[in-house]
């Protein structure tokens, strides 16, 4: 399928920024629901991708779940000509604040008093 260069780049550019694109299985859906481009155009270009092994694919209650595996990072890094620095999101580490704790605070009791 012949798809934009326009929409290509931003198909692969939301795939690298996120690590992850859900796609449902609707053919006939104007656009994708995250991204400005047809659902068709999204799945086959992903359908490509898989074929190549530069994403893993899932599919699932009507929905394709395709995961981008480290041939694709590199791929899309050329492709997009980014610098090795950036890492799609689901590659970065979050840090949890702890909160510190206050001493023990006790309720009390029924007998308590």
């Amino acid at each position: 399928m012949l798809i934009p260069k326009a929409n290509r780049k931003k198909i692969y550019q939301f795939l690298f920024q996120e690590g992850v694109l859900v796609a449902k299985k609707d053919f006939n859906a104007p656009k994708h629901q995250d991204i400005d481009v047809p659902n068709l155009q999204v799945i086959k270009a992903l359908q490509s991708m898989q074929s190549r092994g530069l994403v893993a694919t899932r599919f699932s209650w009507q929905y394709f779940y395709y995961y981008l595996t480290n041939e694709g990072i590199e791929y899309l890094r050329e492709y997009l000509h980014l610098p090795p620095e950036i890492v799609p999101r689901t590659f970065i580490k979050t840090t949890k604040s702890v909160a510190p704790r206050r001493g023990k605070t006790r309720y009390p009791r029924f007998r308590d008093n």
